[in-house]
């Protein structure tokens, strides 16, 4: 079976290659629908998986100068504290019915890719709204509490499901920071992203909610799918390919939401 996911990793790894955001969502429906793993588990490891692939993102964009560190710091303020709150609901959550904790995480995966979802679809609409929002100027004094806030609530929401460090977080800092550049954006949300799935992560194997053979299976196809997907990516439009992860996200929020 570890083929099976060494496999799904190296698909996962070369969609994210290819969109950039997004198709690391992919990860944790795939392992509860096609592996039949547990949401516990699916959660847990795919939290540590996502710290580990990102975590070389943080050289290269902090080496290019492409991290706001006093934005990441704002946002870690919210949501490691978010986070760690969370594991310690979950643990006291843990000594009740097993039925009860998996709806709580099943209906939270659900949520997040409803979320996520549309943020892929419209992503340019959204990307244009949030640069011509010339009126967010007049907020700028709270900025800062809004930051943290925002932090803590994806932060919340990453612990619970394993989806939202990426797309919703890069969605977040649009809207907060109009007129921080892109890359700026990504790089900060990346910076960010690895301490958040790194404190959830281990908060999960604390648990008991992390596979280590799962994980490393998953991380033996990821990292050459991501590099194969990254060369590739200008020859695979992101036009046709973004519609289809959006579309398929949002039939699995769908169903975890409302089964």
């Amino acid at each position: 079976m570890e083929w099976a996911y060494t496999v799904a990793g190296l698909v996962v790894g070369f969609i994210v290659g290819v969109t950039g955001m997004g198709g690391g969502a992919l990860m944790t429906p795939l392992l509860i629908l096609l592996f039949n793993i547990s949401p516990a588990m699916a959660i847990g490891t795919d939290l540590l998986f996502a710290s580990i692939t990102k975590s070389g993102g943080i050289w290269v964009h902090g080496h290019r100068g492409n991290v706001d560190w006093k934005i990441v710091r704002l946002l870690c303020m919210g949501s490691l504290p978010a986070a760690a709150l969370v594991v310690l609901l979950l643990q006291q959550y843990s000594g009740g019915s097993a039925g009860d904790m998996k709806k709580v995480l099943t209906t939270s995966l659900g949520i997040a890719l409803l979320l996520t979802a549309p943020a892929i679809l419209f992503k340019g609409r959204l990307l244009h709204i949030a640069q011509s929002s010339l009126n967010l100027q007049r907020f700028v004094h709270w900025r800062t509490p809004a930051t943290i806030f925002a932090g803590a609530v994806v932060g919340a929401l990453v612990t619970l499901s394993s989806v939202g460090a990426g797309v919703l977080g890069t969605m977040t800092l649009f809207f907060l920071y109009p007129y921080l550049p892109s890359v700026r954006v990504v790089g900060t949300d990346i910076a960010h992203a690895v301490p958040l799935t790194a404190v959830a992560g281990l908060g999960h194997l604390s648990l008991g909610h992390v596979d280590l053979t799962l994980l490393g299976s998953l991380l033996l196809g990821s990292l050459p799918g991501i590099y194969l997907g990254s060369h590739l990516s200008s020859k695979i439009p992101e036009r046709v390919l973004r519609p289809i992860l959006g579309s398929v996200l949002l039939l699995f929020g769908a169903k975890f939401t409302f089964s």
